[in-house]
């Protein structure tokens, strides 16, 4: 890194203290560059600790956001489901890579990715892919999960900051408050996957710091589950 850029970044984190403990935070549980690798087979296994790291990312929807304390159910509820961004925002048939949503008036575009480490970077796919303003800002994401028969399990989900998840269609877990991503950190009543293939999607929301987010699934013992795929398409 060059030497005007470190002073900027030092100046700039001098002026936050709390911006700094957050980038600190988030940089100590991340994994190093490269945030997101090639991917080379139509599907993934769970990492080893039942991680899904393969995702389709909408690029980010910019909000007019200078705090992260205003996130209750309730906001997140008007945020997620009472406003439509895009057209198929609530479908249940899963995004395209490439195909490109309009909001008012920006075309943003759905990218696979498959992350590096097994919380996904969404400020670093905002600033190294997209070279965009990354504060602020409301990300949808979707994976496809294969499942070799009817399975009842619990979404395991951490994210920075707010996040709401549905399975399928169905609303299964909601994540509010100024919170920092911690693995497990909010855990979801007993949802079925079904045979073959099942459509996770989320919205994740942050203002000033990281946006990140990690998901996995328990079973009745509460032990990762790793007998699934996971794909974008």
């Amino acid at each position: 890194m060059c030497k005007s850029i470190k002073l900027l970044l030092f100046f700039l984190l001098a002026a936050s203290p709390m911006l700094a403990q957050e980038v600190s935070q988030a940089e100590s549980v991340s994994a190093k560059p490269p945030y997101f690798i090639q991917m080379t087979t139509e599907s993934s296994a769970p990492d080893a600790e039942g991680f899904l790291r393969r995702w389709m990312i909408l690029d980010p929807i910019h909000k007019d956001l200078r705090t992260n304390i205003l996130f209750t159910d309730s906001y997140l509820r008007a945020s997620f489901v009472d406003t439509l961004y895009f057209k198929d925002q609530f479908s249940l048939v899963m995004p395209k890579e490439g195909k490109k949503e309009k909001v008012g008036k920006e075309k943003l575009q759905w990218r696979a990715v498959e992350s590096n480490g097994y919380n996904v970077q969404l400020l670093r796919y905002a600033e190294q892919q997209l070279k965009v303003k990354y504060y602020g800002v409301l990300f949808f994401v979707a994976t496809i999960i294969d499942a070799p028969e009817d399975m009842d399990v619990r979404l395991a989900i951490g994210s920075n900051s707010g996040s709401m998840w549905w399975l399928n269609g169905e609303e299964a877990l909601i994540l509010s408050g100024d919170r920092r991503m911690v693995m497990d950190d909010g855990i979801s009543l007993v949802v079925k996957l079904k045979k073959g293939a099942n459509i996770l999607r989320g919205a994740i929301i942050n203002g000033p710091g990281m946006s990140n987010f990690c998901v996995r699934m328990l079973d009745a013992d509460g032990q990762p589950v790793k007998n699934i795929a996971v794909r974008t398409k």
